[in-house]
């Protein structure tokens, strides 16, 4: 039976992606995109031709800052059996498929996704382990698509800077945490005369900038939590507050 629906998962991507369904809203009705943030910097993923493997090979590698910490920072997560967390950009997956072992099958994993193709990769990786509590979930490009008060945690992490209406995807990941559930955020310092000439072409805000538009979005800021082996980026823990803010939810 659950191989059954993985099939059927992978059939309805592959024929979202063949019908345009998956692409960024061409809407022209959607905000704007914040200033400095580069022009098609989600293109390749939204693509039909993405190469997941060539993905692969960038995003888990022990060079990359992010995975050689990731037992460190799913430890800071505090995540336990029962819990329910959504990985924001989930990529590759290798973030979600260790939330799916911290959280056991009490638990949920919803792998959040603009990429079909790396909901296909995903997919497949359950079917093939018999991961029955990891759901992938096609994200749009304003929200995560996620039901209100359905998670406990939201883990954004190196996929900030590729919000294109970071106000509105904010939003919908407010709505998604439980009251009192956190959110961490995990990006490049921008930092100019200091920092890789990648980081300043392709990441479009400082700490300091992200962090503000968050707490405007009705986030508390709780800590810069410090990862050993992190030199470019900073691990930030917010919390949704337990009471609504007037005028929300």
């Amino acid at each position: 039976m659950r191989a059954r629906l993985f099939h059927l998962l992978l059939s309805l991507v592959a024929a979202l992606c063949v019908t345009g369904l998956f692409a960024q809203d061409p809407d022209s009705s959607l905000p704007v995109p914040p200033v400095g943030i580069p022009a098609g910097i989600n293109d390749e993923f939204v693509s039909p031709d993405l190469d997941v493997e060539k993905w692969v090979e960038r995003f888990e590698l022990e060079s990359r800052e992010i995975f050689a910490a990731r037992e460190e920072i799913v430890r800071q997560l505090g995540l336990r059996p029962g819990s329910r967390i959504a990985d924001i950009g989930a990529g590759s997956g290798f973030f979600s498929l260790l939330f799916s072992a911290a959280t056991g099958d009490e638990g949920q994993v919803f792998a959040v996704e603009i990429s079909p193709r790396f909901l296909e990769h995903l997919a497949r990786q359950c079917e093939a382990s018999g991961i029955v509590n990891l759901t992938p979930v096609m994200g749009s490009a304003t929200s995560c698509l996620l039901p209100a008060g359905s998670i406990d945690c939201a883990f954004v992490c190196d996929t900030y800077h590729h919000f294109g209406h970071p106000a509105e995807t904010l939003a919908s990941l407010r709505r998604a945490l439980r009251p009192g559930g956190q959110l961490v955020v995990i990006d490049f310092a921008r930092i100019p005369g200091q920092s890789r000439a990648w980081v300043i072409d392709h990441v479009r805000g400082d700490k300091a900038t992200f962090r503000a538009e968050i707490e405007t979005a009705g986030f508390e800021f709780l800590e810069e939590v410090t990862i050993s082996g992190f030199s470019e980026n900073y691990f930030l823990r917010f919390r949704r507050p337990e009471n609504p803010v007037p005028g929300g939810d």
